[in-house]
């Protein structure tokens, strides 16, 4: 099975390693590795320069940080559209997830969905054990939402409102996770890893970006929501996730910021007490 992986990669490019190390492990798989540099440090780019020398790696050096979904769509474009479709699916996401030994043989065993949905979120599990998808399997309750503006009002607040959360997290955690087995059609996958297949690019050329950071699990849901499709949850499609390793290296109030320009943009077609007509 041919997959193009895109992954892009800030600072941390010993994540980066990591997937293609583990790509090269997978029984069966013949991939590319398209690898968007968003202007990191020189020490960090002399790192990635390491995996030049396997011609299944491409990396692209962008001289700017253009953001996470911006940065994935430059590394599928960079794909004409003759070889586009000579892979079977394409896994896209953040550089600090990894693929198992049996990644293909799932892949394979759940072909059939993959050829009815334009995109499926597989079972992201964090190093520790926890499973991240599906991340909203119907929708986002008004009090969430509130929470939400709430926190995107003031640094500070946010502050307190992640400091009650860790106090009472038994009681405020999204329920949705704890249904990883069941596979089902959801709302929002998590954003750290999809799984595109090739009825995306009938339909579409990128990921609709219109912010740098944050929010990307809505606004992919609206993209394809849009054409009419929805996001399928595999459950026994997995891949393993450093969880944070991708944006760790941002400053608190930095990850805040980009998340409160994300929020704005998503009130645009969400309000409080949900979907707005545009």
């Amino acid at each position: 099975m041919k997959v193009c992986v895109v992954a892009t990669n800030y600072n941390n490019s010993k994540y980066t390693i990591s997937l293609y190390e583990s790509l090269l492990k997978a029984k069966g798989i013949d991939f590319q590795l398209v690898v968007v540099d968003n202007n990191s440090s020189d020490k960090e780019l002399e790192i990635l320069r390491n995996l030049d020398k396997d011609s299944r790696v491409r990396i692209i050096y962008s001289k700017k940080n253009v953001g996470y979904f911006k940065g994935l769509n430059i590394g599928i474009s960079s794909i004409e559209d003759k070889e586009k479709k000579t892979f079977d699916i394409w896994l896209v996401g953040n550089n600090d997830i990894t693929v198992p030994d049996n990644f293909i043989l799932s892949l394979k065993s759940k072909y059939d969905f993959l050829k009815k949905y334009p995109v499926v979120s597989p079972n992201i599990v964090t190093l520790d054990g926890i499973h991240q998808n599906p991340h909203v399997i119907n929708s986002i309750s008004c009090f969430r939402e509130i929470i939400y503006n709430i926190y995107h009002s003031r640094h500070f607040l946010a502050k307190i409102i992640i400091w009650l959360a860790k106090l009472t997290k038994r009681l405020t955690d999204r329920s949705d996770e704890r249904f990883h087995q069941h596979a089902q059609e959801i709302y929002q996958g998590y954003g750290a890893c999809y799984i595109l297949t090739p009825i995306f690019f009938r339909y579409f050329d990128s990921l609709w970006s219109p912010t740098f950071l944050m929010y990307e699990e809505f606004f992919l849901s609206k993209q394809l929501s849009d054409k009419g499709f929805k996001i399928f949850y595999e459950p026994e499609i997995i891949v393993f996730h450093a969880c944070k390793g991708a944006t760790g290296s941002l400053p608190s109030l930095t990850k805040w910021e980009f998340s409160r320009e994300s929020h704005n943009e998503y009130r645009k077609y969400v309000g409080i007490w949900g979907k707005k007509d545009s």
